[in-house]
């Protein structure tokens, strides 16, 4: 299958009830404020080396309005990152799902998010 890099397909995005459940139960967790990742090593069928979810607290954030831009924003840093994140991955033969919590309390800015998910990312990969 051909991967085209900036995009993020339906095909990448973690929507498996049974592997939401395993990754929360058994993956490995990081921490760098504003986000938290849970992440497990898997295969999947479909030649992605990463499938990812996004998540904000309606706790934080209680008008969806704000929630689903913060989520935008956060798939937006994630398109940009992901072929060098694919190439990262490819390198080492692994293959993840991803579950990228946003826990800050306030909303802030592209650049920020954007430098954030790039370093947590990157850890993923060690």
């Amino acid at each position: 299958m051909s991967v085209k890099m900036y995009t993020f397909s339906k095909e990448e995005r973690l929507c498996s009830h049974k592997l939401l459940n395993e990754l929360f139960t058994n993956g490995n967790s990081l921490y760098l404020h504003p986000f938290k990742i849970r992440f497990l090593d898997c295969i999947h069928e479909e030649g992605y080396p990463a499938k990812v979810v996004f998540s904000v607290s309606k706790r934080n954030f209680k008008k969806a309005v704000h929630r689903n831009r913060i989520k935008r924003m956060c798939r937006e840093a994630y398109r940009l990152f992901k072929p060098e994140f694919y190439q990262l991955l490819v390198e080492k033969n692994k293959s993840i799902a991803l579950a990228v919590v946003y826990v800050a309390r306030e909303e802030i800015p592209f650049e920020i998010i954007n430098k954030k998910l790039i370093q947590i990312l990157k850890k993923t990969c060690l």
